[in-house]
């Protein structure tokens, strides 16, 4: 299966961030912008959270905030879980499923290089049955002799 670092280089390295003293609708609206599920939050350089969409509703939406005036500190999510580009699709799913989360981080030798999203590894995982399976197509038919 696929390392996570092969689908960081096909799918791009972007990650969109704010800080956590920005508000939650400066947040959203970068979401919104970058059709992003989720944005990193980075203080002096380091990531201090995560605040994804689910986090808006439930801390925000549900508890009658408004986003104007809520910084993304009051509601995101201070334990961030990462994977390293060296792990693979597989490892990285099964923690997204185990731990009922969407977007992972992703650190090579110590440097943030990108975040993937659940629908990101899915896409990749059905791009790569597609390909076994035309390989098999074509290794059936006689195209592999």
């Amino acid at each position: 299966m696929i390392a996570v670092r092969e689908m960081i280089r096909k799918k791009g390295d972007e990650v969109w961030s704010v800080s956590s003293d920005a508000t939650v609708f400066e947040a959203l609206k970068l979401m919104a912008e970058k059709n992003a599920g989720a944005v990193l939050v980075i203080n002096d350089g380091k990531v201090a959270g995560i605040l994804s969409e689910r986090d808006c509703i439930r801390r925000l939406d549900l508890q009658g905030r408004a986003s104007r005036e809520t910084k993304v500190a009051e509601i995101m999510t201070t334990k961030v879980l990462y994977v390293e580009s060296s792990q693979s699709l597989d490892e990285c799913v099964a923690i997204m499923i185990d731990k009922n989360i969407r977007h992972l981080p992703v650190y090579e030798e110590g440097k943030l290089i990108g975040i993937i999203s659940v629908r990101d590894a899915l896409k990749e995982m059905v791009d790569y049955q597609k390909f076994m399976i035309s390989q098999l197509e074509h290794y059936i038919t006689g195209g592999g002799r």
